[in-house]
Formats: C-alpha cells, structure tokens, sequence
C-alpha cells in the first residue's frame, strides 16, 4: 500500500537482521513482552540457532534498535527501532468498505453542528483503535450569519453572533450609561449588511474604513457600537480547542506506578491550551499521517506514549484542523493509520462543505 506519511532514512539492515527485527517488533506490538532468542528462534521460523540470532539481536541493540529492560530478560524495541519498523519495515492495511461506511455513517448525521460531528469522530476513533480519539479544532475566523447587540442591564450589552455552521458566540462588552436602545438596533442592522456570510475579520477594514470617512450613516453611539463589538476578543472555543474520547483506554495498559505517573502527566497535557498550538503546528505542513514516538514529540516530553495525527482539510487546502490517536507506543500503527487517514479525507469534506453552504 502506498505510504500515507512521510518515510524517513532508515539504515541498512541484511535480510537476517530485518526478519529478526521485524519479529521482535511484531511480538512487542502484540503482547508488550520482551522477546528472548529462544523464544525468537521458534517464532522467526529462519532454522537459526539461538545463539546466532543472540549474536544479531547485540548488533540491533548496538545499533540503538532494541533494549533489554533487564539483565537476563529478553529485547524490545527502543522509539528509533520504532521509528524503523514503521518507516521501512510495516506494512499498513486497507480498510473494508464495512469500515469505510462505518466511518462515514458515524461522521455524517443531518442536523447535527460542527462540535457535534467532531465529538462523534473522537469516539469512533477511539473505537476503532483502542486508543484515545483526539480531535483538534484551530483558531479559525467563521462566517458569520447574523449579528444582534441585546442590552443586559445598564453599561453591559451582549453582542450574539450566529455563525453559517449553526454555533453561536456570545461576546459582552461595557458601554456607556447613556446610550439608547435604537442604537443597538442600528448597529445590528448595519453590520448584518456587510456580514452575509463573511467573516469578521473580512469586514473589519472595510467598516472602520466607512466609519472614519462618514460613509457608514450611522450616529457617533451606534457607530461605537460597531468599533466596539468588531474589536471584541474571540470566544475561547474560536481560540481553538480539543476533543478527546477514549481516556479510559489509555489506563488499560498501564502496568504499574510509572506507567500510572505516565498516563497523569498525558492527561494534564491534554488540558492545557499550549497542547492544542503544538499538534496544530505538528499537523500543519504534513501532507498525510504523522506518527510521533514517545518523545519525538514536544507535546508531552516523555516516553510511553505515541499519536498517529492527520490534517483535515477543506476542499481549497485550506486546514481545518488535526485528527487522530493517542496510545501507548504498542498500539496497532498498521491499523490505526488508514482508520486515521481516511477519517480526516472524511471529516475535511463534510466540513468544507458546511463552510461552504
């Protein structure tokens, strides 16, 4: 199958290293153990004797492919033998087309709005792979589909803005005592014109540039009014945010303390807002899948973990967000990276499609 991430420089191994290698890494992937030579001689099926493939195995661990976590016990492989066997060595499998529509049905349901879909994503995801889904949502400036300035009590008005994809932001700012209720109206009116589907910040130029020429026939209030509520700060939710189902997954493989301490400081990365920043500028260039082991990834800085992440993407190109899966660094990568690739095509179309209704 054609690689869906991008494939990086891997070193030479004999076709006796490979195989052997690539056994051990099947093992690790499978059952988590350690992987001894006698055991590796019954399973790699290449009649070598235990001390010969002893002799390879302390030329992968050499190599900085594998580690004994105890003296006695058997190999696993470090992240850089991870990073080998999916960059050179795994083979990455085709979905169903039961899968296909699985993905498909649980993304696309009528009537339901942006959030709505992303959530359902994260949860099959996390379905499907056994791992955490994470669905990330960037800063973006939406359509705007109507706009209305509500008085809550005096020196306090609400500014509503209903976006094109069906979610709404409600802004609050101060005014002065002594303006009047017509003024909301007319600011409403005057900024609902220009909007139509376009984006604050699309008309931000050409209404201040109206104002400070007299062109925008507005009162000095009313065109405070506008001024005001175009220089309000986003919502948090525009500021971007993160969708994670599945936590619970995450805590199944854990095997003692560290392993328990490990899955604590992954938690409380995923709640802060600089987690969201660095798996969007992760995901940003990448065309395809992005596979981060343990700590490739400045996300979390520490090992244990690894996420298969991919940019969704409107139908101009333009990114919408990431999409993908957190889990310990045995997940199913051969699995996990086509349920991940396929379900960002899927999610980038339905929702630039949205934008674009």
């Amino acid at each position: 199958m054609k690689a869906l991430y991008k494939v990086r420089m891997i070193p030479e191994l004999n076709e006796r290293s490979r195989q052997i290698f690539r056994t051990i890494v099947d093992a690790y992937l499978s059952g988590g153990d350690p992987v001894g030579s006698r055991t590796l001689a019954q399973m790699s099926g290449m009649n070598l004797s235990p001390a010969t493939i002893r002799n390879v195995m302390a030329d992968l661990e050499a190599a900085g492919l594998l580690y004994a976590p105890h003296t006695s016990a058997g190999r696993l492989p470090t992240a850089q033998g991870l990073r080998l066997y999916i960059d050179g060595l795994m083979e990455v499998g085709n979905l169903t087309d039961d899968e296909r529509h699985q993905i498909e049905a649980q993304c696309r349901t009528n009537d339901q709005s942006m959030a709505q879909m992303m959530e359902r994503a994260g949860s099959m995801l996390a379905g499907l792979s056994a791992g955490a889904g994470i669905v990330i949502a960037p800063k973006t400036d939406k359509p705007v589909s109507q706009v209305q300035f509500v008085q809550l009590d005096e020196g306090r008005v609400l500014v509503v803005l209903v976006m094109q994809d069906g979610t709404i932001e409600n802004r609050v700012m101060a005014v002065p005592g002594d303006f009047y209720p017509a003024a909301l109206v007319s600011a409403s009116n005057y900024l609902n014109e220009r909007l139509a589907g376009r984006t604050i910040k699309s008309v931000r130029e050409q209404v201040l540039a109206e104002i400070h020429s007299n062109r925008a026939q507005l009162d000095a209030i009313s065109s405070a009014l506008v001024q005001q509520g175009l220089a309000l700060p986003s919502s948090e939710a525009s500021q971007g945010h993160i969708i994670i189902r599945g936590q619970s997954r995450l805590l199944e493989d854990v095997k003692a303390i560290e392993d328990l301490e490990r899955a604590r400081l992954l938690f409380a990365a995923l709640e802060e807002q600089e987690t969201i920043a660095r798996l969007l500028e992760a995901t940003s260039d990448a065309e395809g899948i992005q596979i981060f082991i343990g700590t490739e990834s400045k996300t979390f800085q520490h090992s244990g973990w690894s996420m298969v992440m991919s940019p969704y993407r409107s139908g101009e190109g333009q990114m919408i967000g990431a999409i993908g899966v957190i889990g310990p660094t045995r997940i199913n990568y051969g699995r996990i990276i086509p349920i991940v690739d396929y379900t960002s095509k899927v999610m980038g179309k339905l929702l630039g499609s949205q934008n674009g209704s």
